[in-house]
């Protein structure tokens, strides 16, 4: 056979195994390189990008210059680069001051003990509820933990219980639905999806032996709900 010949197959064979081109509108492959720029650490090639997207480079590097473009007005803080022969997005420089000014403010991030974190888990799952109740179910003193809880904006008095002694209910605040990510406390998982997630997260293996209470606050409210499905 031919040498020229063998050229033009493996040629031709190339050609069909490249993926088809996608049929993208403008708008719309821009506002897809913006998000995967944005998602991305790294720098992106337009090459890189056009493969990825079954677009010509040459219109990949059309609508990355037009975004970029768009980047550099006065109201936008971030700006697209083209950096180490990729694109990556950042905050314009002008700002830095001000964004470090930010994050110098910002709240420390939440932290609590396996103690707190079982006890907040207790008073998600059974709120209201008063400070024997939780003891009854965790079966240790909590007086301190509670008034962490308390400083912490986590949990907050919801009045008194009818009862001898009317001892003081407890129950959770919207700073907690902030710091875990909750709409309503109607969004808590339930001990089924808890137990599902500590199954995709640990093997039996990878817990250690003689380890003892929740680590997580996963497993804190696992195992708080698990107390109140036996209760109920």
């Amino acid at each position: 056979m031919d040498p020229e010949e063998i050229k033009t197959e493996e040629i031709a064979e190339v050609v069909e195994a490249a993926p088809a081109p996608i049929e993208l509108g403008e708008v719309e492959l821009k506002a897809i390189l913006e998000a995967v720029i944005y998602i991305t650490e790294e720098p992106l090639e337009a090459k890189q990008l056009a493969q990825a997207l079954g677009q010509t480079e040459e219109r990949v590097d059309a609508a990355l210059a037009q975004l970029v473009n768009d980047y550099n007005a006065p109201e936008r803080g971030l700006q697209i680069r083209e950096i180490a022969g990729g694109y990556k997005m950042a905050t314009k420089p002008e700002h830095h001051e001000a964004v470090r000014q930010f994050v110098k403010n910002l709240k420390p991030p939440l932290k609590l003990t396996g103690a707190a974190l079982e006890t907040l888990a207790v008073v998600a799952y059974k709120q209201p509820i008063t400070a024997p109740e939780i003891l009854e179910i965790r079966g240790v003193q909590g007086g301190g933990v509670l008034k962490t809880l308390l400083d912490r904006k986590l949990i907050t008095t919801a009045g008194r219980k009818n009862v001898i002694g009317k001892p003081i209910l407890y129950k959770t605040t919207k700073e907690f639905l902030v710091q875990f990510g909750l709409k309503s406390i109607a969004e808590l998982p339930t001990l089924k999806e808890f137990e599902e997630l500590r199954r995709l997260a640990f093997s039996e293996d990878e817990v250690p032996e003689g380890t003892e209470g929740p680590s997580t606050p996963e497993e804190a409210a696992a195992e708080a709900a698990a107390d109140t499905a036996a209760e109920a």
